[in-house]
């Protein structure tokens, strides 16, 4: 079984690291440092279960790095390789022990949900856009600061799901592909999600990385194809996240997250009340470098 999960994940890794290459080589675009330090940060302690993309959002609304418009989407793209080596890491780590049925249904799920979720992000007005991202981030808030207060659901002991719950979790993240395309990560609402239901927390690891790899992979591609992406920031992500993904799995085995995730809280609420404000005075595209000023 293992193999049979890995050789879709090492396909869609090169793929996915294909076409982001061939896309940036074809505009001869090269990452700076910041973009490429950025994709180490916010991946490696995403590894560590604190989340990259609401960070990522609060640092390139304060730096004014990407339109509001395409800052989802560059982040899914850029973000995509780094959490196939995640999903690789664990699947070799945890996958063995959960039902396959639930974890191919799942990734199924989500994928048709990003496919679908794509060319939404295109046609979508910049204002809603704004309020999508705001909503996001203030999501991640929540969710770090339940983590901290140690709210989240404790979860249960059990590698599988009973029939009817199955569906429910299957359902659930056709929904959760279609928001990755806006910024939202499926990670916390997967965790919340199945360890309500009495599974493993632990084992929601494996769901949540390989549906997030292979849902980002094909959506990735329409991005880039569409134009809704700042290929060179994308570049310098996953640049930057792949190996810090492997030095968090490998090389850290403690540290205090607790601290972290009460840090980035502040930054993310910040960066959210920031867009919220954006989108309330229906400030679009225009407006942007009024807004970046603001944002320095």
């Amino acid at each position: 079984m293992l193999t049979a999960l890995l050789i879709p994940l090492i396909l869609a890794l090169l793929f996915c690291c294909g076409n982001l290459v061939r896309a940036a080589v074809a505009r001869r675009l090269v990452p700076g440092w910041e973009t490429v330090a950025v994709g180490a940060v916010a991946n490696f302690f995403d590894t560590l279960g604190i989340g990259s993309f609401a960070p990522t959002m609060a640092w390139f609304k304060f730096r004014g790095l990407v339109p509001d418009r395409i800052m989802p989407t560059t982040m899914l793209v850029g973000y995509t390789p780094p959490s196939i080596v995640q999903a690789m890491i664990f699947i070799v780590l945890l996958g063995v022990f959960i039902d396959p049925v639930l974890l191919v249904g799942c990734v199924i799920m989500l994928v048709a949900g990003a496919l679908l979720g794509a060319p939404l992000v295109a046609r979508t007005n910049v204002r809603v856009v704004q309020l999508a991202v705001a909503g996001a981030l203030l999501c991640a808030a929540s969710f770090y600061a339940l983590a901290n207060l140690h709210m989240m659901p404790g979860g249960g002991t059990a590698s599988s799901l009973p029939p009817l719950l199955m569906v429910v979790a299957i359902l659930a993240n056709f929904g959760f592909g279609m928001l990755l395309n806006f910024g939202v990560g499926n990670y916390a609402p997967t965790l919340a999600m199945l360890s309500l239901m009495g599974m493993d927390p632990k084992l929601s690891f494996p769901i949540m990385a390989a549906g997030a790899s292979i849902a980002g992979t094909a959506a990735s591609a329409q991005c880039i194809r569409l134009g809704t992406t700042d290929v060179k920031i994308a570049l310098g992500l996953a640049l930057g996240g792949i190996p810090a993904v492997l030095a968090a799995a490998f090389i850290v085995k403690g540290l205090s997250v607790e601290l972290l995730r009460w840090l980035v809280i502040v930054v993310v609420v910040y960066a959210a009340m920031v867009m919220l404000r954006a989108a309330l005075a229906r400030r679009g595209d225009g407006d942007e470098m009024l807004e970046r000023a603001e944002a320095l």
